[in-house]
């Protein structure tokens, strides 16, 4: 077996924070029915619908507090009775100052605010102070004044909270709703005892950022959205809605089972009403349940079967989805109305032939990531999910991998509705009670995402290869399959392969199994397991520097050639794709990574502050390693040349040129001079060594004869303007949608400048902000939230948001000695999503 990991070597002296206490949802009672429960993914089917999902993200104050010193953290844990009703946090009074606190809107990392510093117990996790040693930037405070109105009394209200990192502790009016331990679960509050009705409404929140879950940046803060939600006391609870569907021939019997809450003291006699719409709105189909009968303070579950003619299946290529409206019904009245998406579509995992979408056979070639972005932290808006999912799609990858945690609910909405296969993992291996308290809350959540097609119960835990990590993994199975029987369940193991855990997974996980020397250990595990299908949940690890051909160690830049770089895990690309791509057997494989992330600097530490593996930057820059994907996963001609030819000093030296491509032939000029056509083998590369003079590099393919597609990479001048490319030019006056600033340092005949450096300056004005800048510079300690960047190998980037004002952003960009650039964001009006003043 190998004798590293990514994981065991990185993660030495990581603590996770495993002793935790956290309620499950049926041990507290229908009184709080909801307290410690995961956020339900449904939204009102209409405006006019009993219930009420208000987005409560925006008008939050925030300040810093300290681990250490009780008066400099607003007298926490000094002098008190824990959990005294009334009077729980010094900052829930309602005369309690907060002039001085920050106004912030949702989502929110403080971590990626704050300085880099230089601690080796820090590298891991990003360099930033965060931790037992640095009290003063390891608590944040929340807090949010809301007015709930009189005519709320007689309904239920909770707060739902999509993510949270880390430790938190909740209070509203001074009351104490709950601790949440998890970083990465969705959890939800009960407020309809505590809430004032009729006047104002004190929401705190303190997080505890001191102790991390993993080895890696996981930032701070309440960095995923916030909701109020009102219902009737007869209403569908959260994830109360479960749709699957078996496809034959030309029909789909869809199940629709839905759960029924009664939180009254008396009798209710209920019907649902499920109604199948397409993407385009039309009815479908519509069934009604006979009427049923709930005692007060029970649940119910009413199951349904619907028929579809002629359904439109989800795929990878045409990811079409349904919604499901679920009205209920109690003594005549319709008390709620819940819609959920969802997709039908036959998932198939074979021991031989590997994986099958809709009964067609479908390598999977996915990314494993992270969830930061540069500019943002943790703490993305909706829209930088979908781009990231669009950047993965245009490399050609048609699946991801949410590891090592469950994923914020806008990332598996994008997987939905951009066509992206997923790999859902929960953040805990454990069958404790907050350890299925956390597996139970992300598969509720998750199960009607038709991109699901795998569970994940952990990654390269421990006891995997024994006897015990199988009672545990079988627990959290049974758990899995009485929430979710269609899915199958895998593990990412790194080591005992059918050992342990092996005997109870559905599908066999490899974690960096296919190089020259371990190849022969998946052919041997699929000969001794016939039966048994295999994927590999993580590979590669390959590491590079976007725009450098030259290890750096001062630095910590890494070259971009696929090469390995010193004897350790990493794998190049041509050392794993081609072992999944040969085997009809192996279902695919998930690369790390699709994005590099903070933390995790590999091969070298500080001053690098992020990891290296992507296959593009923390920008969504790619990386020549893009294209080689690109080639090999897609079905477009594909003709990448590389390096750039600006190496001043380099005169007379050789220089490796290496070309990507799947076209068969491919032709290398210099300077029109033709140095020889090479075939191009699958999975592979071609490339030659050409002594460096001024001037162009022409790579020409060559399709039965035909020239089809050229490259050239030439000599560029000196840097001479700024050129803007905004991913969008129209983006919605909502608060919250963005726009993603591409800037390039170009010469004067408009060449990107492969070495340029220039710290470029924004300046904006009209009805928007930049919430974040970044460079893709593995090693750069520039501030994210600011308005300038320095351009790295010729490329930066700005974050643009819009507010709720329809108009113009005008952003322009400058430089000493260079043009400036200026760009137009156009925001047009739209309806706003609900949300609390």
């Amino acid at each position: 077996m190998p004798k590293w990991t990514r994981r065991n070597f990185l993660k030495t002296g990581i603590a996770a924070s495993a002793g935790v206490t956290s309620l499950l949802p049926e041990t507290v009672g229908m009184m709080r029915a909801q307290n410690a429960s995961a956020p339900t993914a449904g939204q009102p089917a209409s405006t006019a619908s009993p219930r009420q999902r208000a987005l409560l993200d925006f008008g939050w104050r925030f300040h810093l507090g300290n681990a250490d010193d009780p008066s400099q953290d607003f007298d926490f844990g000094r002098d008190r009775e824990f959990q005294k009703t009334g009077d729980f946090f010094k900052p829930s009074r309602p005369d309690f100052d907060d002039s001085d606190w920050r106004a912030i809107d949702l989502p929110h990392d403080w971590a990626v605010e704050l300085p880099f510093h230089e601690d080796p117990w820090l590298t891991g996790h990003g360099s930033k102070p965060l931790g037992r040693t640095y009290p003063a930037t390891s608590i944040g405070w929340y807090r949010r004044v809301f007015d709930i109105p009189a005519s709320d009394l007689g309904k239920r209200l909770s707060i739902e909270f999509d993510g949270v990192f880390r430790d938190s502790l909740a209070a509203l009016n001074g009351n104490f709703l709950g601790r949440n331990m998890s970083g990465y679960a969705p959890f939800a509050y009960d407020i309809t005892d505590d809430a004032n009705y009729g006047g104002k409404n004190v929401l705190v929140v303190r997080v505890d950022a001191t102790e991390f879950e993993g080895w890696w940046y996981e930032g701070a803060g309440i960095y995923r959205h916030v909701w109020l939600v009102k219902t009737n006391s007869v209403h569908i609870p959260q994830w109360g809605t479960f749709v699957t569907s078996e496809v034959r021939g030309s029909a789909a019997t869809v199940a629709i089972s839905t759960e029924v809450s009664n939180a009254q003291d008396h009798r209710a006699e209920c019907q649902v009403v499920s109604t199948v719409l397409d993407a385009d709105g039309k009815v479908v189909t519509t069934v009604r349940s006979a009427m049923g009968s709930i005692p007060g303070w029970r649940r119910r579950e009413i199951k349904q079967k619907a028929q579809v003619s002629n359904p439109r299946l989800w795929s990878i290529e045409t990811p079409h989805m349904y919604r499901l409206v679920t009205t209920l019904e109690a003594d005549g009245t319709t008390v709620d109305r819940y819609e959920t998406p969802f997709g039908i579509r036959t998932i198939r995992f074979d021991p031989d032939k590997g994986f099958f979408l809709n009964g067609k056979s479908v390598k999977v070639k996915g990314t494993c990531n992270h969830q930061d972005h540069a500019g943002v932290g943790i703490a993305l808006p909706d829209r930088l999910q979908y781009y990231r999912i669009a950047k993965l799609k245009e490399m050609s990858s048609n699946g991801l991998r949410t590891s090592h945690n469950a994923p914020t609910p806008e990332l598996m909405d994008a997987c939905d509705r951009l066509g992206m296969l997923v790999m859902d993992e929960t953040r805990m291996f454990s069958s404790s009670p907050e350890g299925l308290s956390q597996l139970s809350r992300l598969v509720r959540r998750d199960r009607n995402h038709p991109s699901v097609i795998l569970w994940s119960t952990g990654n390269e835990e421990p006891e995997q290869g024994t006897e015990r990590g199988a009672r545990v993994c079988a627990s959290m199975k049974r758990l899995i399959k009485r929430l979710d029987p269609t899915r199958p369940i895998t593990q990412a193991m790194s080591g005992g392969w059918g050992k342990g855990i092996s005997a109870v997974v559905d599908v066999q996980g490899f974690n960096y199994h296919a190089n020259q020397e371990y190849n022969y250990m998946i052919d041997d595990f699929h000969r001794e397991f016939p039966t048994k299908p295999c994927i590999g949940s993580e590979d590669g690890s390959t590491v590079s520097t976007r725009g450098i051909y030259s290890n750096d160690k001062v630095k910590g830049y890494v070259w971009s050639y696929d090469l390995s770089i010193r004897d350790h895990w990493p794998t190049p690309a041509e050392g794993w794709w081609p072992t999944y791509d040969d085997r009809a057997f192996l279902s695919g494989a998930f690369v790390w990574t699709g994005f590099d992330y903070r933390g995790e600097p590999t091969p070298y530490g500080w001053p690098c502050i992020s990891s290296q593996f992507g296959i593009m930057d923390t920008c969504g820059f790619p990386k020549d390693n893009f294209y080689y994907f690109k080639s090999w996963w897609g079905d477009k001609p594909v003709l990448h040349l590389f390096p750039h030819w600006n190496w001043p000093g380099k005169e007379g030296q050789e220089i490796d040129v290496w070309c990507y491509s799947n076209i068969e032939k491919v032709e290398l000029l210099f300077n029109g001079k033709s140095l020889g056509a090479q075939t191009m083998q699958r999975d592979s590369h071609v490339d030659w060594k050409v002594k460096y003079t001024p001037g162009v590099i022409e790579a020409r393919g060559y399709q039965g004869g035909q020239h089809v597609l050229t490259a050239r990479r030439e000599t560029t001048g000196a840097p001479a303007k700024i050129v803007l490319q905004p991913d969008r030019q129209r983006i919605a006056a909502d608060g919250e949608d963005v726009s993603v600033i591409a800037v390039s340092v170009v010469d004067s005949n408009g060449c990107v400048v492969p070495v340029a450096d220039n710290l470029i300056t924004f300046q904006i004005a009209g009805n928007g902000k930049i919430i974040g800048v970044g460079n893709g510079d593995p090693s750069s300690h520039e501030a994210d939230k600011a308005s300038e960047r320095r351009a790295f190998n010729g490329l930066c980037v700005a974050i643009v948001q819009s507010n709720k004002q329809a108009g113009e952003i005008n952003i322009r960009a400058t430089s000493p000695e260079l043009e400036p650039a200026t760009v137009t964001i156009q925001c047009e009006e739209v309806a706003l999503r609900p949300a609390v003043a």
